[in-house]
């Protein structure tokens, strides 16, 4: 899938689950209860101990098809410090990237190989920056230091600017978040955590039918 695709499905997606583990079959449970739930955008986290097994596993089984396109998602890694992690993740069939913070050679190489890359910013000269660098979506992180009328200030003097909070995200302020003007978000350890603490992994499934319903409701109302 290009790169124009792949950003626009994101922006289709709108949720983004961010998906930190233990191991690399943990997080391939949490991956495949949050697509069971509406989350169709997967990032895997490279702090994940086999984390491009994960990639790679869920890439296969998630790919697109148009015989199963209910069961397609986008996966991609997060927590991409530098190009050399990104081209291995790439390679693992990793669709996107996102990093905690701009570096001009991991877009650089997400650019050459086409893949989108979404940055974490947190200030309009870091979104200026991206700009310039290619990037078509920049991650506000963390998203827990601002409030969500941020995005709509700083789209003041960079209209043409998306944004993807990621970081204090909830089920109670998502429609906040998109109501200010994100183009999607990214939801952490707040989809997780009731399963890890409880080791039942359909808990998953259940906070992901609860963000997607706030976001389609979110939408709705913008």
């Amino acid at each position: 899938m290009k790169k124009i695709q792949l950003v626009q499905k994101i922006v289709d997606c709108g949720v983004v689950a961010v998906l930190r583990g233990d191991s690399s079959d943990q997080v391939v449970q949490m991956a495949e209860q949050a697509i069971a739930g509406g989350i169709k955008a997967i990032e895997i986290t490279l702090t994940v101990p086999g984390a491009l097994r994960a990639i790679e596993s869920l890439s296969r089984i998630y790919s697109w098809n148009a015989e199963h396109e209910d069961r397609f998602a986008i996966i991609g890694a997060g927590t991409v410090l530098e190009p050399h992690s990104a081209r291995a993740a790439i390679m693992a069939g990793a669709e996107f990237v996102v990093s905690p913070s701009l570096n001009s050679e991991t877009i650089r190489l997400c650019n050459l190989y086409r893949v989108p890359i979404l940055p974490g910013v947190m200030t309009l000269a870091e979104v200026q920056q991206a700009l310039e660098w290619g990037v078509d979506i920049v991650k506000l992180f963390p998203g827990s230091v601002y409030e969500p009328s941020i995005i709509k200030t700083m789209k003041g003097p960079m209209p043409q600017a998306n944004f993807m909070p990621t970081g204090g995200v909830s089920v109670a302020n998502l429609g906040e978040w998109i109501r200010g003007g994100a183009v999607a978000v990214g939801i952490g350890s707040d989809l997780t955590a009731e399963a890890t603490q409880s080791g039942d992994m359909k808990r998953v499934r259940s906070k992901a039918e609860q963000y997607m319903k706030a976001y389609r409701e979110a939408k709705d109302r913008r």
